[in-house]
């Protein structure tokens, strides 16, 4: 298999594993409703935790996750197995795309979550230490706050910084991902920091506004 098949492949599947809705699935499926009608419209798993379902919201929240770490370790199998000497940065990319799959997935017509989980779910695969820092940077503002939009966004951009600052295999491209993925889910967030500026942002809890 030539390098560039490889990527296509590869890539191609990450993006495909990470564009299945899954709260959107376990909604209509277990509540026969279609999530993207209910409170912010948004198939994450803070939506679905709104919408009444909770245990809903938390397997959506660990299935999001699992698609970000599956691309990964998908993509780490795909270079071991060609002998492609640059697996690192496969893995990060696919990681990527993953991501991308999740915020525009192809079968709700490009309109998915912000990427969070699915963020979370790739950092983990290739920096769980980190991660697990960084989800207790999240666990604190959301502790202090209440909002989630906050602390994903704090937690996103802490991420980035702390891998880029501690990976002992960091490649050019592979800090660009680290870098590509809290910008992408803080623009996905565009929404959330007007009104976290207008003071309008609904805390956890309670029913947003839009």
């Amino acid at each position: 298999m030539t390098p560039l098949l490889l990527w296509i492949i590869t890539l191609a599947v990450a993006y495909l594993i990470g564009s299945i809705p899954t709260g959107y699935l376990l909604v209509r499926t277990f509540r026969n409703e279609d999530i993207r009608e209910t409170g912010s419209g948004n198939i994450g798993a803070t939506n679905v935790a709104r919408s009444g379902a909770k245990g809903l919201g938390i397997a959506t929240l660990v299935l999001d996750a699992l698609k970000g770490a599956l691309a990964v370790v998908i993509a780490q199998h795909m270079a071991q197995a060609t002998g492609f000497p640059n697996g690192y940065s496969l893995e990060a990319v696919a990681g990527l795309f993953a991501v991308l799959g999740h915020v525009f997935p192809v079968w709700l017509g490009f309109r998915g979550g912000k990427g969070v989980a699915t963020a979370a779910g790739v950092f983990a695969a290739m920096m769980p230490l980190t991660t697990l820092i960084c989800v207790g940077i999240f666990a604190v503002v959301f502790m202090l706050t209440r909002y989630v939009s906050l602390a994903s966004i704090v937690g996103a951009i802490s991420l980035a910084v702390l891998c880029i600052v501690f990976d002992s295999r960091r490649q050019p491209i592979v800090d660009l991902v680290y870098l590509a993925m809290p910008v992408l889910v803080i623009a996905k967030h565009h929404g959330n920091i007007s009104r976290l500026l207008a003071h309008t942002e609904p805390k956890f809890g309670t029913k947003p506004t839009a």
